[in-house]
């Protein structure tokens, strides 16, 4: 078996994963419920999902070529919650989820040993991979605490219901 083309195959199945219960958990949302926040200094859907769409647009393009965090990005803009609609939000998941496994999928076995640069610091391509998988896995995390909240008893399970 080659190990590392298990490997990329292994990624590609937990970044779907991630994306897939961020979107079960996203259709369970009314326009309203995506501004949501418990109180100011909380991040609501909009937010979060706006800084991983600057993550993956930062860490994905060029990924095997330039620093993974590029010089036009706004970390700080990211946060910042100027979206009309929900529709314009649900674009950017696309957009950022698009880019990763589009890079995703070019990646071959060779790749993986190689050395890239994230904010000037070196990794492997399985450090920088590894790096994501837990950084989106926490923010959808996240995603999923909130409706949940939100939707309370009204909460359509993304898993295996309880008792199952």
């Amino acid at each position: 078996m080659d190990v590392a083309n298990e490997y990329l195959k292994v990624i590609r199945k937990q970044f779907l994963a991630i994306k897939t219960q961020g979107d079960k958990t996203l259709e369970q949302l009314s326009d309203e419920e995506f501004f949501w926040r418990p109180n100011e200094n909380s991040n609501n859907i909009c937010i979060i999902i706006k800084h991983m769409n600057g993550n993956m647009k930062s860490r994905w393009t060029d990924f095997l070529t330039t620093d993974g965090e590029k010089s036009d990005r706004n970390r700080d803009d990211e946060f910042v919650d100027d979206f009309q609609s929900k529709r314009d939000v649900l674009l950017l998941w696309e957009e950022g989820w698009e880019i990763l496994f589009t890079t995703i999928n070019q990646l071959r076995s060779d790749d993986v040993l190689k050395e890239l640069t994230i904010r000037g610091e070196k990794h492997t391509v399985i450090e920088a991979i590894e790096r994501q998988i837990a950084h989106y896995a926490s923010h959808v995390g996240q995603i999923i605490y909130i409706v949940k909240y939100i939707k309370n008893e009204n909460w359509k399970t993304i898993s295996i219901p309880k008792r199952k």
